[in-house]
């Protein structure tokens, strides 16, 4: 399994709210920015995978807010793979605070596999090398 390191973000003052606390709608914009890092780690990149056809349309999105982050931190995003099949996976996250390493949301996507025309494919089948390094990521 490749190590993937965790993506680092700077709190912007228009990400907070009246009391400089991250809006929660931020964190699905955090979880793709890991996620889009994420691929970019891995070898395979979502401009690569576009260019090929494929793409992975949203299907669910999980948060639990542990503590707000807030104006002026840094937090690190680390993604893993949890789940995959021929036709989805399932990524989580944590977002810790990079000073403390406290938690402060965990979450959770689920991406089907589509093409540009959102029909369902078997990604296996269509793209065994993508599937191959995705599947090496899984934890044992």
């Amino acid at each position: 399994m490749q190590e993937i390191k965790a993506t680092p973000i700077k709190v912007r003052y228009a990400e907070t709210d009246q009391m400089g606390i991250v809006h929660h709608s931020v964190y699905a914009i955090w979880f793709e920015a890991c996620r889009t890092d994420y691929m970019e780690q891995l070898g395979y990149p979502y401009s690569r995978m576009e260019e090929e056809g494929i793409i992975t349309p949203l299907v669910k999105l999980e948060c639990t807010f542990r503590e707000g982050a807030r104006y002026g931190d840094t937090v690190l995003v680390s993604a893993k793979l949890k789940s995959l099949s021929y036709v989805k996976l399932e990524i989580t996250y944590e977002v810790r605070r990079e000073a403390d390493g406290h938690l402060l949301a965990e979450g959770s996507t689920t991406l089907g596999c589509a093409d540009r025309n959102l029909h369902i494919i078997n990604l296996k089948k269509v793209n065994p090398a993508l599937y191959a390094r995705l599947e090496g990521q899984l934890e044992k």
